[in-house]
């Protein structure tokens, strides 16, 4: 059982917590047990026979228990919270730091929104089931055992009772999980959905009044709001029945102890007194089994909420740094091709075909070719967001695959084709490459990626808000914030992944300038979609259909390769590509 698998592993740091947790709760219950004992004394040995100091005596032990037992029960419930909410601590964090070394294909196979739901509800089912577990269930056999005892003192006969009340309520219950599980399951996946739907509606809510379709999404979430809903009214028409029905067992064994018992009391076989605390001791069994059954109407939610997070931190990602990972004794950052061919699981024909080519340092590489053909997946290759088909992908002569990951990241200064910036102060965006980057070192990446101008415009500059996403700047500003915080980290490689697409010509012309000189040293790759992003480039690869199919200067492959002579022709007209 995934649930019990969960929490023997993760309880196991604070055993100290639940053992004390168990032992206040033991305590806390045994006097819950021995009070109607003294409630039986005070009718039998003080209303009985007109003790009055007696009456007061034990009444007095009675309220000084009490009172103790209600402070127990506090710190009891204070260690149980502390424990519960330590262990939804420790699985957001497990669950945080596995899903960041999760490659494309994982966080494929998961999905964002049902990620977020695992970190969130799920974990959040879990506190709670343990929080009550703690407080309660420890409780309830050790009061349902103690009750079982302490009504046989009093009287076997009527606790042959038990023997008919238990088993009915066992029943109740059996058919609540039976019933119960499958329904907790579906559950989680439709709030999946929900999660989905209401994230795709948020991130394209410009999409969607721009076509006009506020309508449709809202029908959209509607049924999926309506899925969940009804999911939700099953499982609680299960509990509106099965409670009524274990209430009715419980105050019928009570009638049943108040008919029998006063026949015993009128055949002076039993003492009043005795037939009170045997009717609070078999409230006290029965209770215990209603608490059992607050924790059946966890279990299943918990259950299926412990599988969907085992699923996730047991989930082995496909891009691992390897066991001896290989240090170049001179990194350089001179990165080759061997026949390199990629294709994505599950897919027909494979993206990448036989490529083999070297991108050298002191060089800006280029890669163009039409959409789809693999430019931004040669990039991942390169980074190890994927690895290869076929083939080696190697960075100073050590393929991407014997190196740790950290060292190779490191190496390497990414702007992505989709510009993020993350909420908090510009200045810790940019420092997000380097955190000990001054502010002189961030001006001049500013300077260099041509937003230096806008940046000091604004009210905070280095000290302005960026919303999540990057959501309060406009999208050439993103593009020019994102370059610069490669340029923070002063890296070997640049992989420029067609970052230029939102700036102007003039802009784009003076950032490749100054690009030049900041990047002479390291091996700069570009993907562009721009014949005028790379004109400068020391070499350019063209792909088409996942192949290379010309390499060299720009004026090299105007006279050898027809396909980039098309794409110059579209762009620039077909005067320049003559």
């Amino acid at each position: 059982m995934a649930l019990l698998r969960m929490l023997r592993r993760r309880l196991y740091p604070y055993r100290a917590q639940v053992a004390i947790v168990v032992l206040l709760t033991a305590l806390q219950t045994g006097v819950g047990l021995y009070l109607p004992n003294l409630t039986a004394n005070i009718i039998n040995d003080g209303i009985a026979k007109g003790d009055v100091g007696y009456i007061w005596r034990t009444g007095a032990v009675m309220l000084g228990l009490t009172v103790a037992q209600g402070l127990v029960s506090v710190v009891a419930v204070y260690w149980a919270s502390r424990t519960s909410m330590g262990v939804g601590r420790d699985l957001r964090e497990a669950i945080y730091r596995h899903v960041l070394r999760f490659s494309s294909r994982e966080m494929n196979h998961f999905g964002t929104p049902s990620l977020i739901t695992r970190n969130t509800n799920d974990v959040q089912q879990i506190q709670i089931f343990l929080q009550m577990a703690l407080t309660l269930m420890v409780g309830a056999p050790i009061m349902m055992v103690g009750g079982v005892f302490m009504a046989l003192s009093e009287n076997v006969n009527l606790s042959l009772l038990l023997v008919v009340a238990v088993p009915l309520m066992a029943a109740v219950i059996a058919f609540m999980l039976i019933r119960a599980v499958p329904l907790f399951q579906a559950m989680q996946v439709k709030i999946d959905r929900i999660n989905q739907v209401l994230r795709e509606q948020i991130t394209g809510v410009r999409v969607i009044r721009a076509f006009v379709r506020a309508d449709y999404e809202t029908e959209r979430f509607g049924i999926a709001n309506s899925d969940l809903t009804s999911t939700g009214l099953r499982v609680n028409r299960i509990f509106v029945l099965a409670l009524p029905a274990l209430m009715g067992i419980m105050n019928l064994t009570s009638v049943a102890v108040l008919w029998f018992g006063g026949g015993l009391i009128g055949r002076g076989q039993m003492p009043i007194g005795n037939m009170t605390a045997f009717l609070a001791y078999i409230l006290q069994i029965l209770m215990s089994v209603l608490m059992a059954v607050m924790m059946v109407i966890l279990v299943p939610r918990a259950q299926a909420s412990a599988e969907r997070i085992e699923a996730v931190v047991q989930a082995q990602p496909s891009i691992t740094s390897p066991p001896a990972p290989v240090r170049t004794a001179r990194p350089r950052g001179r990165i080759e091709f061997r026949d390199v061919s990629f294709a994505y699981p599950g897919g027909e024909q494979p993206v990448l075909s036989g490529l083999s080519f070297e991108l050298l340092p002191g060089q800006t590489s280029a890669i163009i070719g039409g959409t789809g053909v693999g430019k931004s997946t040669l990039l991942g290759l390169i980074a190890r967001f994927f690895d290869v088909s076929s083939g080696h992908v190697l960075i100073d002569g050590v393929d991407v695959r014997d190196q740790d990951l950290e060292s190779l990241w490191s190496q390497m200064g990414l702007v992505p084709q989709q510009a993020y910036l993350f909420s908090g102060s510009l200045a810790d965006n940019l420092r997000f490459a380097d955190p000990s980057a001054t502010e002189a070192e961030l001006w001049r990446a500013l300077e260099v990626a041509q937003a230096s101008d806008f940046v000091a415009a604004m009210p905070g500059q280095l000290e302005t808000t960026i919303d999540q996403g990057g959501t309060n700047v406009s999208g050439g500003q993103r593009q020019r914030l994102s370059i610069a915080r490669a340029l923070v980290k002063r890296p070997r490689i640049y992989l420029f992944d067609d970052c230029f697409s939102a700036l102007d010509a003039a802009t784009d012309a003076r950032l490749r300038a100054a690009l030049r000189d900041q990047t002479k040293d390291s091996t700069v790759v570009i993907v562009a979609q721009r014949v005028s992003t790379i004109l400068g480039a020391e070499r350019i690869i063209v792909l088409d259909a996942g192949r290379v199919v010309g390499t060299g200067t720009h004026r090299e492959l105007l006279r050898t390769c027809d396909p980039y002579r098309e794409i110059v022709a579209s762009q620039l007209g077909a005067e320049a590509a003559a």
